[in-house]
């Protein structure tokens, strides 16, 4: 691994620690720098501007994600148990913890005000609803859009939940949850 990019992991890095830290966007660059071990110059000279070095770190977080959801994919047998790993792997150790959830809330944010964040977001959302489609489709056929879409909702909202009180879910009981809501959607249909 270059220097430059160690330099960068670390600068990743230190951006979803200082921001699960403060639970804010306001945090500035000299203070991931510092977290990071470098001088705020250094992280200029990478990203550019405080924006460009959390969209970094998104990305980031969407590609341990999107790599979660893959291996728990590959490892799978069948429709249901596909779907099962999308939602296990929003939930798991990776992936629901306080700097990464912390990290997601703010990406909401900055969405709202920035067109590169709103499209990776985008992104984002498309992919999870064509992943769970994708193997709804053939258990509900038509219905699969509507459920794939009440599955998403119910995790962004276990996110904000846990979020606004980290006692209130963990993982497991998170997954458990959405897990329930989708064998009702599934028993609705048989």
């Amino acid at each position: 691994m270059s220097v430059e990019t160690r330099r960068k992991t670390e600068l990743i890095d230190a951006t979803i620690e200082e921001i699960g830290a403060t639970g804010s966007l306001t945090v500035s660059v000299s203070q991931i720098a510092r977290r990071a071990g470098v001088s705020s110059a250094l992280a200029f000279h990478y990203f550019g501007d405080k924006d460009r070095l959390f969209l970094a770190a998104m990305r980031h977080v969407l590609a341990l994600y999107g790599g979660e959801v893959c291996r728990g994919q590959r490892a799978a047998s069948g429709q249901r148990a596909r779907l099962e790993a999308v939602i296990r792997a929003s939930f798991g150790p990776t992936n629901f913890r306080r700097e990464i959830i912390a990290a997601w809330l703010n990406f909401y944010v900055l969405a709202q005000r920035s067109t590169e964040a709103r499209r990776l977001l985008a992104l984002y959302q498309r992919r999870l609803q064509s992943n769970l489609v994708h193997d709804l489709r053939p258990l509900v056929g038509a219905r699969a859009p509507d459920i794939a879409r009440r599955i998403g909702g119910l995790i962004d909202g276990l996110y904000l939940r846990h979020a606004l009180d980290s006692s209130s879910e963990t993982g497991e009981l998170a997954a458990r949850q959405v897990l329930a809501a989708l064998e009702t959607e599934l028993g609705a249909s048989g």
